[in-house]
């Protein structure tokens, strides 16, 4: 009996064995990290036709937009040979928008107060995008020159002089934790990172400047020089220079010299507002050449759809950037309201593949309110 037992486990283990070795020949369950990217939603603006309509609100396009995007879940990607071809969106990460909340509150624009409740009302109240497992997905903000401009002031009239809700809004909503009362531009900075599912998301106040590169520096001596970084900014790469300190007199705002302040650098390029920012960008080109796990750039700005390669002044670097289209402001969408667009950006972690799916929201259907445009898969 004893014989025949042995014969039993033996017979066992060998099925078992057989099954792990089998088990471990699959290839890895695929891990999606999706989210979706949009900027420059400038409440306090008006667009000049929407939808049959003339001199529409922000709050109104941008309630429109967010409604596209609560119906993304459950649609299928198209099958374009990118990143989880064919399949059903099961969940979103997150939203990420790179700034400019509120317009610059010039020549009658509300204030920056009005607009960021109405922000509130069109992301906070009405988004409903949730992660796969249902949790509401994460929103992560960073601000523009519009939000920044408004809290510190500008070298041509506002009114108010000065209304820092929006920089304000950003920071308690980004950093729960610290909530401020007053926003104080040299202390609350509004720069963070996140990990999710081994993709670690980078999002800077304004531009890679010197003082974001030192602050940069140390959260990536945190992580695995092979863990794949995207950055998020309000800026393009190619910086303007009324974005730096003013290098003239007592390096104040001022209608004559025409710097904006916002970035804690002094500009570097020489006095005058016209100038380049070689300099600027080759600092921020030997970063990225140092820390080559940065693999993407996304940013607004030019409000305009645009997936490109950004080389630097020495044309010694390749980061891949992504720059995305404006509800109230973009170039192309304003005089055609089907090219409205926000960007559905869908990761492989196991392949290391990203590809970016341009969104064309306002394109009405039967089934949905949007369409599939222009795609890119880029390798991390």
């Amino acid at each position: 009996m004893n014989r025949y037992f042995y014969i039993l486990l033996f017979c066992i283990s060998n099925l078992v064995n057989t099954g792990f070795a089998q088990k471990s020949k699959l290839p890895l369950k695929d891990s999606i990290v999706q989210f979706i990217f949009t900027s420059d939603v400038h409440f306090g603006l008006t667009k000049n036709s929407f939808r049959g309509k003339s001199n529409i609100s922000a709050l109104e396009v941008n309630k429109a937009m967010v409604k596209s995007m609560n119906q993304l879940k459950g649609q299928f990607i198209p099958n374009d040979n990118g990143v989880y071809a064919n399949q059903v969106i099961k969940g979103l990460d997150a939203l990420v928008i790179t700034g400019d909340i509120a317009n610059r509150m010039e020549d009658g624009i509300q204030s920056a107060t009005k607009s960021w409740e109405e922000f509130k009302i069109a992301f906070l109240d009405s988004l409903y995008i949730t992660q796969s497992n249902n949790i509401k997905s994460n929103l992560f903000l960073v601000p523009g020159n519009h939000d920044m401009s408004n809290a510190i002031g500008f070298h041509r009239p506002m009114a108010p002089k000065k209304d820092a809700a929006s920089m304000l809004g950003i920071y308690n909503l980004m950093f729960p934790e610290k909530q401020v009362k007053e926003f104080d531009s040299s202390l609350n900075r509004v720069h963070y990172a996140k990990d999710i599912n081994g993709v670690h998301f980078i999002f800077l106040s304004l531009y890679p400047d010197s003082a974001e590169r030192v602050w940069m520096e140390k959260d990536l001596s945190k992580i695995n020089n092979t863990t794949p970084v995207l950055l998020f900014a309000h800026s393009i790469p190619n910086v303007e220079p009324r974005f730096f300190e003013n290098p003239n007199g007592i390096h104040d705002i001022n209608e004559e010299d025409k710097f904006e302040n916002l970035v804690p650098e002094r500009y570097k390029d020489g006095k005058d507002v016209k100038g380049t920012t070689t300099i600027e960008q080759n600092e921020f080109a030997e970063f990225i050449k140092k820390h080559s796990n940065i693999k993407v750039y996304f940013h607004g700005h030019e409000n305009f759809t645009e997936y490109y390669t950004y080389n630097g002044p020495n044309k010694d670097i390749q980061l891949n950037c992504i720059r995305t289209d404006s509800p109230m402001k973009g170039r192309f969408s304003a005089k055609d309201e089907t090219k409205l667009a926000f960007e559905l950006v869908t990761i492989n972690t196991n392949t290391k593949k990203l590809t970016v799916r341009e969104v064309l929201w306002n394109k009405p259907s039967t089934i949905t309110t949007f369409t599939w445009g222009q795609t890119v898969t880029i390798s991390l």
